[in-house]
């Protein structure tokens, strides 16, 4: 690594600390209603929506809530995606959407994964990006921070029968805290240079004086703001954050970095607040950190190295004074190598998708990062929820594996770890490598599935379980090689998406509804502490060891293969 590329991820690490102890503070203050004048608009909401905000519901009611919730946003995004072309706010006329790339696209918003087989620009009306996807980004986002306030309150009340009111939580998720980050966020990235307009697309001529060129415009920094604090990904144009309307400066991309893991951050030091105990945020801030900053340098590391192909054919990898050399190939200049694999990390350790350059363009080993950042379940600060509740599953089995070879019914922050939690644990960590490697499975045996490989060999296999890893995990990014938006690939990602998404969220309710009924044992000489550099070390090893053993054959034949052949 370069000494640029350390101090990029210095300042990053340090400023985002910075932020993420106010975030987490006023996230408690929303979620537990502390807010003076939310009382009173909240109350008038839920009287317009016959919402009881004092009746509190059980773990199966609240997941219940949040499915209804959900399928009715997939049915709205669906019919205005198939409606697009008799609907206002579409100056371009662009077509309605085919049935299975509308179907694959709302199952891709609502489970906050923000897939893309399309071109955004080409593809979407701006009601449909506003109305549609827009408003998708938020309510998903809001969706996975009440699931994992749901578990904190699990773990922080004892002999309860109910976990909150999923009305109520979503209501002050979206209001209080993503509206008024995002405005401010929105006029931040304007100021930078995004766009923010309903204008028709315009036609200019070139400087060289050849055929003209058609500069798209839209409402983009407001669908930017919400991409990325609410770790949702895609983007208003194909490019994402590559492109100069959605990402102009050096400024803007460091912002943007900081916006992914900013929520989830916040999120880690208010669980450690909630439950009574900050020193349990700050251990599963620490573990997380850990596992970031690994996957960064390496990815950083990788793409340094550059590609031995070029040497082989005289090009000079070094000529540039700016980059110190490497792989430049699917990198925009602006941002450079260091830039770029940082970002691929943030955006595959949250489940956000949005990317600064073309993760396919990457080295072996550095396209290898991101695939293994997903594949740990997007539990490396993850997305907005998501991350922070996926991590809480596997201290449950960090605790439950200590327990075992201590002889000691395993505990968690007062909780004893029995039977039905490890079932619920179990379920949804291994939900999403069975949907990852079924459909990879799949794919490359179906006549369907091999059509959209652009790339034969390794590189193809790599390819199609880089897709289905980045649809289960909820992530959206993407090989760019595969051709993906048809409709083998819309259905099986589709079905990937969703029960990626709801296969983790109902157990891990149901684990909040039982823990929230148990009574808090108190702490005794034999009680494993859940904190220090012991449990971290242990926190780190169980999502190695469990999370990516998984999937150690199948990089095998993807990403690993395909090095040893690069580098022969």
């Amino acid at each position: 690594m370069t000494t640029h590329a350390w101090m990029l991820l210095m300042a990053y690490g340090g400023v985002l600390l910075l932020l993420a102890i106010p975030m987490g503070r006023y996230i408690i203050h929303v979620m537990e209603g502390r807010l003076r004048f939310a009382g009173r608009i909240e109350s008038v909401l839920y009287r317009l929506c016959g919402v009881k905000a004092e009746a509190e519901m059980g773990w199966l009611q609240y997941a219940l809530a949040l499915l209804l919730f959900n399928v009715l946003g997939v049915l709205a995004v669906y019919a205005l995606q198939r409606l697009q072309l008799w609907l206002p706010l579409n100056p371009q006329g662009v077509a309605n959407v085919s049935p299975d790339s509308a179907f694959n696209t709302a199952l891709s918003f609502v489970t906050n994964t923000n897939w893309q087989g399309y071109s955004g620009e080409q593809t979407m009306g701006y009601l449909t990006q506003m109305l549609g996807l827009a408003v998708q980004n938020f309510l998903s986002a809001a969706t996975g921070i009440v699931v994992v306030i749901a578990l904190i309150r699990g773990f922080a009340r004892h002999s309860a029968a109910s976990i909150g009111n999923a009305w109520v939580d979503l209501t002050r998720v979206t209001l209080w805290i993503l509206l008024p980050l995002c405005l401010v966020y929105s006029l931040f990235l304007v100021q930078q240079g995004v766009l923010q307009n309903f204008d028709a697309y315009k036609e200019v001529q070139t400087l060289e004086a050849l055929q003209p060129q058609t500069l798209a415009m839209g409402p983009v920094a407001s669908q930017e703001a919400i991409k990325m604090l609410g770790t949702n990904g895609g983007g208003f144009f194909n490019a994402n954050s590559a492109h100069p309307y959605e990402n102009p400066t050096a400024l803007s991309n460091f912002v943007q970095m900081l916006s992914i893991f900013l929520i989830p951050a916040g999120l880690c030091l208010a669980f450690g607040q909630m439950v009574g105990d900050r020193r349990q945020g700050w251990t599963v801030l620490a573990a997380m950190s850990v596992l970031f900053v690994a996957g960064a340098v390496a990815a950083m590391s990788f793409e340094q190295q550059g590609n031995p192909q070029f040497a082989a054919l005289g090009v000079d990898q070094t000529a540039s004074t700016t980059q110190a050399g490497g792989n430049m190939e699917g990198k925009e200049t602006r941002f450079g190598i260091a830039a770029s694999g940082l970002f691929a990390t943030i955006t595959t350790d949250a489940s956000c998708g949005a990317v600064n350059s073309m993760h396919d363009s990457f080295t072996p080993l550095g396209g290898l990062v991101p695939l293994v950042n997903m594949q740990l379940g997007e539990v490396v600060f993850g997305g907005t929820g998501t991350g922070l509740y996926g991590m809480l599953m596997f201290a449950i089995m960090a605790v439950f594996i200590a327990g075992l070879m201590i002889g000691r019914t395993p505990e968690y922050l007062g909780k004893k770890i029995e039977a039905h939690e490890m079932k619920m644990t179990s379920i949804a960590i291994l939900v999403t490598p069975l949907l990852v490697l079924a459909g990879t499975a799949v794919a490359v045996m179906a006549d369907a599935g091999r059509a959209g490989i652009a790339n034969p060999g390794a590189h193809g296999f790599s390819e199609v379980l880089y897709a289905f890893t980045s649809a289960a995990n909820n992530n959206g990014s993407a090989f760019a090689g595969l051709s993906a938006n048809t409709p083998f690939y819309n259905l099986m990602l589709g079905i990937a998406m969703w029960f990626g998404r709801f296969g983790v969220i109902v157990p891990v309710l149901a684990i909040a509804g039982s823990l929230a009924a148990k009574k808090r044992i108190a702490v005794t000489d034999g009680t494993m502490p859940t904190h220090g550099l012991l449990f971290v070390s242990l926190l780190v090893g169980v999502v190695l060891l469990i999370g990516l053993l998984n999937y150690v054959p199948a990089l095998a034949l993807g990403p690993v293969i395909e090095h040893l052949v690069l580098w022969k």
